[in-house]
């Protein structure tokens, strides 16, 4: 009997993330592919007590080359892609079991709405929900472009919605946001150096208040992040500080004539 539906997960890292994972889809999918960034701490470990099929490669700072590694290896006729720090609900587990054994509608892909927790509290408003992202795929009918941090799984065919909540723990604290947001800005910074950003004063006015002051308006005001009240406002404030940021970091690599440190903003 062939496999129907696979787990895919990529990881680095992530041995405080990766068995709750895991725990949350291991009822359910008939095979579970890890493909681990060569860790160093006890991710692999964990993995492995959950299944034989743990692929050792290369960390890649465009992750999603690993995401599409994993998608290469699983066998299932659907393949179900999550991040360590995502976790499935009984109600969402139950959908998917549904919509794959139905398949009538011939979808090659389905959006998941998630929700994202940040600091204490579950957003509701500021863009952040419904977050849809593309978890459920057909096999051989999706790919990873590689080319951004945030993209979307591309697939070629039908794509459906599903209903229930994917749980999405990225930043439980703001020290675990911190670490995110200085890795996101790195990235940044990389591509506005592949761009040839100026360094003009428009560049600056851009990057450290235009931009800044337009994201934080559309976040706490058109998105309603006011709804989530303090925790609705700093994700507001430090969204619009990413570009900042990144800014800074890129006018200080040029200034000092230095390569960006990805290797070391992953550690």
């Amino acid at each position: 009997m062939g496999v129907n539906l696979s787990l895919v997960v990529a990881t680095y890292n992530e041995e405080e993330n990766i068995k709750d994972c895991l725990e949350s889809a291991k009822d359910f999918v008939d095979e579970i592919v890890i493909i681990d960034g060569s860790s160093q701490d006890k991710t692999a470990r964990i993995a492995k007590s959950y299944t034989s099929k743990v692929f050792m490669v290369p960390n890649q700072m465009m992750f999603h080359k690993n995401k599409q590694l994993g998608l290469d290896k699983a066998s299932g006729d659907w393949i179900l892609q999550l991040d360590a720090d995502e976790r499935l609900t009984l109600e969402l587990k139950n959908e998917i079991k549904e919509r794959i054994k139905k398949d009538k509608e011939e979808i090659d892909g389905y959006f998941i709405p998630r929700k994202n927790y940040f600091l204490a509290k579950f957003l509701k408003k500021g863009g952040q929900y419904p977050d849809y992202v593309i978890r459920l795929v057909k096999k051989n009918k999706a790919f990873f472009p590689c080319k951004s941090v945030h993209e979307q799984i591309e697939v070629s065919g039908k794509i459906g919605y599903l209903t229930n909540n994917l749980i999405h723990l990225a930043n439980p604290t703001f020290s675990k946001y911190l670490r995110n947001a200085n890795r996101y800005t790195t990235l940044t910074a990389q591509k506005l150096d592949e761009q040839k950003t100026s360094l003009g004063f428009f560049s600056w006015l851009n990057y450290l208040f235009w931009l800044p002051i337009k994201t934080f308006f559309n976040l706490f005001f058109r998105h309603k992040g006011f709804i989530d009240g303090f925790y609705g406002f700093i994700f507001a404030v430090f969204s619009g500080l990413h570009f900042s940021i990144a800014f800074i970091k890129y006018w200080e690599a040029k200034k000092l004539k230095k390569s960006f440190d990805l290797n070391g903003d992953w550690e």
